[in-house]
């Protein structure tokens, strides 16, 4: 459910038929559940180039460092799945399945501490192509919560 008000037919700019209409509402678009894993806007490049003021070099790289931590993510939903597939596993049966479980438990964690150094990597990718005046705003997109990590 969106969390501001818009005039736009269909159900709002969070609707299927609405979101070709909108050129750019991230600065002020957030969502409630279920988004907190990615960056926090729908287009994190398109913003990142608005709020920070790239240059076209700045893009092209940001470009592949939020690919790779794209992909990231989408792996540690795929690791996520498994482990609810073993620990669905480990509870069907008349015992319960402690080696199952465990292993879901450490498949869990294993694609946290992955994801986040990617963050870490990303990040200081990120801290490298810019410059201070740049670094500053990323700074704080960060601490305001408007850019989540």
């Amino acid at each position: 459910m969106c969390r501001h008000s818009c005039s736009e037919p269909h159900g709002g700019c969070c609707h299927p038929r609405s979101r070709a209409r909108h050129s750019f509402h991230e600065s002020e678009h957030h969502h409630y559940a279920g988004e907190s894993r990615g960056l926090g806007v729908r287009r994190p490049l398109r913003f990142l180039v608005w709020k920070l003021g790239l240059d076209e070099r700045q893009v092209t790289e940001l470009a592949t460092v939020l690919n790779e931590l794209k992909t990231e993510r989408a792996q540690s939903e795929v690791d996520d799945r498994r482990a609810l597939a073993l620990l669905a596993e480990a509870a069907q049966d008349e015992a319960f399945d402690r080696a199952k479980a465990d292993e879901a438990a450490k498949l869990r964690t294993t694609s946290a501490e992955r994801l986040q150094r990617k963050v870490v990597e990303s990040l200081e990718r990120m801290h490298t192509l810019l410059d201070a005046e740049q670094r500053g705003r990323l700074a704080y997109l960060l601490r305001t919560g408007t850019l989540l990590m």
